[in-house]
């Protein structure tokens, strides 16, 4: 069943649920994190409407710098700016930032320990129609491997938010993932989020397994857990926002209790979510994990959900694999 504590929109399950881009998150975040902090700037390639930094340019144009097409550039620049003491959030799709500029990003910020935060939008398969050159699939791996680099891939729009707001006050380096396709706004100003806390948002009497998922698509299984639940399986599901440092705690309680993990994410199932909850639970408590993800494929031109479909992560792939855990 849902856990009330997690506090969702009433209308989780509702045909007429709100639905809203988690680039539309970054929009909103950035001007609520300027005007709470006057050192807060946002730095754009070129790509100010897409990536929705165009809300922040409007409330403060003296506080946003146009870089052009030159992530390289507007990474070493955000350094320098956060040396000086400003709160710079970098925007451009995931494919160029962290794609093109990644050794810029690990010398001079996260090499440095600079309170950058880099924002990778349009990614995952949900961009559709751009194909596989802006459908950026592996940048969790990538920025999860930089030493000091918090990883932040939000559920919803809200979230998302929440997560900008929250990345501002923070210090050190983050990379924050937004998507460009609208889905489920689920969340709620009053659900719990905290910068490496996972949140439960279904919890069954006796699980046999523990779905464990991380932005948008933890609303599909969200989805699949009521459909289980009607057929007699029972499930956990665990959103889990902050991919590093992992919410090992929950992680491990959710093992512990279900004895078999499902992971899902929009990214390659190499390197990514999936693989930082494997790599954890081989070395602290082993048990029967499964990860759903795009499997060792770029991306194609496509209908978001019909591309959802295409490489199994939606409702009913998800439902699918949980039986599949379970009958293994």
């Amino acid at each position: 069943m849902l856990n009330q504590n997690a506090k969702l929109s009433a209308k989780v399950f509702a045909d007429d649920i709100e639905k809203a881009p988690t680039r539309d998150g970054f929009g909103h975040g950035a001007v609520e994190a300027g005007k709470a902090d006057p050192n807060v700037v946002v730095l754009c390639a070129d790509l100010s409407e897409s990536t929705r930094a165009e809300w922040f340019q409007k409330e403060f144009p003296e506080r946003f710098i146009e870089m052009g097409v030159a992530e390289q550039n507007m990474a070493t620049v955000a350094s320098g700016m956060a040396a000086a003491g400003k709160v710079p959030f970098i925007a451009s799709y995931a494919a160029f930032s962290p794609g093109r500029n990644y050794e810029q990003i690990r010398t001079t910020i996260a090499l440095n320990e600079r309170h950058v935060i880099v924002c990778g939008m349009h990614a995952g398969v949900s961009v559709g129609p751009d194909g596989a050159t802006h459908q950026m699939l592996e940048d969790i791996g990538m920025m999860r491997m930089l030493p000091r680099m918090t990883v932040i891939v939000p559920g919803d729009a809200e979230e998302a938010r929440r997560a900008v707001v929250a990345a501002a006050r923070a210090d050190g380096p983050f990379y924050l993932r937004f998507a460009r396709a609208a889905t489920p706004v689920f969340t709620t100003s009053e659900t719990p989020f905290a910068i490496g806390k996972a949140l439960t948002l279904w919890e069954s009497e006796a699980p046999k397994v523990a779905i464990l998922s991380t932005g948008s698509l933890s609303y599909a299984a969200l989805e699949a857990a009521r459909t289980l639940e009607a057929e007699g399986i029972q499930a956990i599901v665990l959103h889990v926002p902050t991919v590093k440092p992992l919410d090992e705690a929950a992680v491990l309680a959710a093992a512990e209790r279900a004895g078999r993990v499902l992971t899902i994410e929009e990214h390659q199932a190499a390197g990514g979510f999936g693989s930082a909850v494997a790599e954890f639970l081989a070395e602290r408590h082993p048990v029967a994990v499964h990860r759903l993800g795009v499997r060792d494929q770029f991306g194609q031109s496509g209908e978001p959900d019909e591309l959802l479909r295409h490489y199994g992560l939606d409702t009913l792939h998800i439902e699918s694999a949980v039986r599949a855990l379970l009958a293994a």
